[in-house]
């Protein structure tokens, strides 16, 4: 099994860099560590504990400080709960689930019942939406609905991007941040500390390297709560025109919006997340 840390130094950098980005999250939060027999799951819970529950789900190479520019919106009006995924540079446990089989399904399952939560709202971004997805399908009477930045596992995902990333990574860290910037399309003013925290992450992490499921026609039409895709035009790892179509095709409710100028990184949505989920 792949190691997910590159050494026990790069880990931890990566999980002090977490540590204070956790510190400097704009609400108030709380710390679960969830046991399932998948291993440890990391959950940072916001907002009043009766509100409505939504789960967010943060993409490969990233963690629950993904959503620190939307928590404190969506903690005013949600119990709002972000799941660290296992194998990823988070909290939860160092393993990685067969996604062509039920094993990720069942352990959303525990964590859910961990949490107390029956059905839920979830929010996921590229392998997060992708878990999402595969969650719906396969237990569609937990979710209530879904929002979808750049999921995986709809469009084709694309590789046209690796040769000139293995071309940079021989100029070390100067290269990593430019194929940092070329994969996540970030790059205006604002960004340097998102690029920052991204090359320092994949200067220490070994990624995901096989290819994410697709969902087929029939599963993608057996969805029937409100779906929102928000897509990049200019992604360069998803196949965001296809996903858009696909969505468009097979989801009876959904609302699509492809985003122009814009890359695997879909940030800034905070307004329209949080308008899908207070929608009827």
């Amino acid at each position: 099994m792949t190691k997910v840390y590159k050494s026990a130094i790069g880990e931890s950098q990566i999980q002090q860099r977490y540590d204070e980005q956790l510190d400097q999250l704009p609400v108030a939060t709380e710390h679960f560590c969830v046991p399932t027999r998948a291993g440890e799951t990391f959950v940072l819970a916001s907002g009043p504990a009766g509100a409505p529950p939504v789960v967010l789900l943060h993409g490969s190479g990233a963690n629950a400080s993904t959503w620190a520019g939307d928590i404190g919106s969506w903690a005013a009006l949600f119990r709002v709960y972000a799941v660290d995924l296992l194998g990823e540079p988070g909290r939860s446990a160092p393993v990685r689930l067969p996604l062509e089989s039920d094993a990720t399904a069942s352990w959303l399952d525990e964590v859910l019942d961990a949490l107390g939560v029956d059905s839920v709202a979830l929010v996921g971004m590229s392998l997060g939406g992708w878990t999402a997805l595969d969650y719906a399908i396969r237990r569609p009477s937990r979710v209530t609905r879904m929002t979808l930045l750049c999921p995986g596992g709809i469009g084709r995902q694309t590789w046209r991007w690796l040769p000139k990333a293995l071309l940079l990574g021989a100029l070390g860290r100067r290269g990593r941040r430019k194929t940092a910037q070329m994969v996540t399309g970030l790059g205006s003013a604002g960004t340097d500390g998102i690029l920052d925290d991204v090359t320092l992450v994949f200067s220490n992490f070994n990624p995901r390297t096989g290819k994410l499921p697709i969902f087929s026609d029939a599963a993608l039409q057996s969805i029937s709560v409100p779906v929102r895709l928000i897509v990049g035009d200019r992604d360069v790892m998803m196949d965001s025109a296809e996903s858009a179509d696909r969505v468009t095709r097979c989801i009876p409710d959904a609302s699509v919006t492809v985003l122009a100028g814009t890359g695997h990184a879909v940030l800034g949505q905070t307004e329209a997340v949080t308008d899908f989920l207070r929608s009827r």
